[in-house]
């Protein structure tokens, strides 16, 4: 009786597999064929395809003539499909395994670019959502990827709109320590305020958030009666930006 079960197993699993084998259209396919079908479906939009001809190319074909472009082209069918984790490894594959190639400055680009839109919805690409409030990780990462291909490729045709985004990047980055701060001086952590503040003057120079930034190192040292530092971030704010309205706000801290 055991064996019978057994037979029966092995027969259902074989018509499994046989169906399974059955239902894949792309199984006699030339690598010409399936590369040309991953490429039209990637033109036409149809990412979650490209993606499933891609890895199936990649899978059956690893080393022909189509390898790295396939590659390529798969990390930013990933993208589109906004499988981010799956899009990052494929350009690290690929500036590992090819870099010499031609085109590896686009593999820089992207990843930079995955990391840019990682974690955000809808609403946050249509909304002028204030970004600095959220997560910066991806925000660092982008700026890194960006910096990296500008360091390595200045003359690449990437490289200028890298270098929008690396300031976009980086003032979104130095907001988020202001904002940092603002929370430590609302908890009365005046030391900690203090610090975060001056980070930004020291490695956001430049940026919108600096005068805030200054504002708060003002008022920290000024509760923490350490006179001096707080009068020097008054002069540079008074020098810099004497319109401030931090300016009024520092003169009114009153200390106990």
């Amino acid at each position: 009786m055991r064996a019978c079960v057994l037979i029966l197993a092995a027969l259902l699993s074989g018509c499994s597999m046989f169906g399974k084998d059955d239902d894949d259209e792309t199984k006699n396919w030339t690598v010409e064929r399936l590369y040309a079908e991953a490429k039209g479906a990637l033109d036409a939009g149809y990412y979650s395809k490209a993606v499933e001809y891609y890895e199936f190319l990649e899978t059956r074909f690893p080393f022909g003539v189509y390898g790295q472009q396939s590659l390529m082209d798969l990390a930013y069918a990933y993208y589109k499909s906004e499988d981010f984790d799956s899009a990052v490894s494929a350009c690290d594959r690929f500036i590992r395994l090819y870099p010499q190639n031609a085109s590896v400055d686009y593999l820089y680009y992207l990843r930079g670019l995955i990391n840019f839109n990682r974690g955000k919805g809808l609403s946050e690409r249509f909304l002028p959502l204030d970004l600095s409030q959220r997560d910066t990780g991806s925000a660092l990462q982008s700026f890194r990827d960006f910096e990296e291909l500008a360091s390595k490729f200045p003359d690449s045709r990437y490289a200028a709109d890298a270098q929008k985004r690396m300031v976009y990047l980086r003032n979104i980055l130095a907001q988020n320590e202001v904002n940092v701060a603002h929370y430590y001086m609302r908890r009365g952590a005046y030391v900690a305020a203090a610090n975060r503040a001056r980070y930004v003057v020291e490695n956001y120079n430049r940026t919108p958030a600096v005068p805030d930034a200054l504002v708060i190192m003002a008022k920290a040292y000024k509760v923490l009666e350490m006179n001096d530092l707080s009068a020097d971030a008054l002069r540079v704010l008074e020098t810099n930006y004497p319109n401030h309205p931090g300016i009024e706000e520092v003169r009114e801290v009153e200390v106990h």
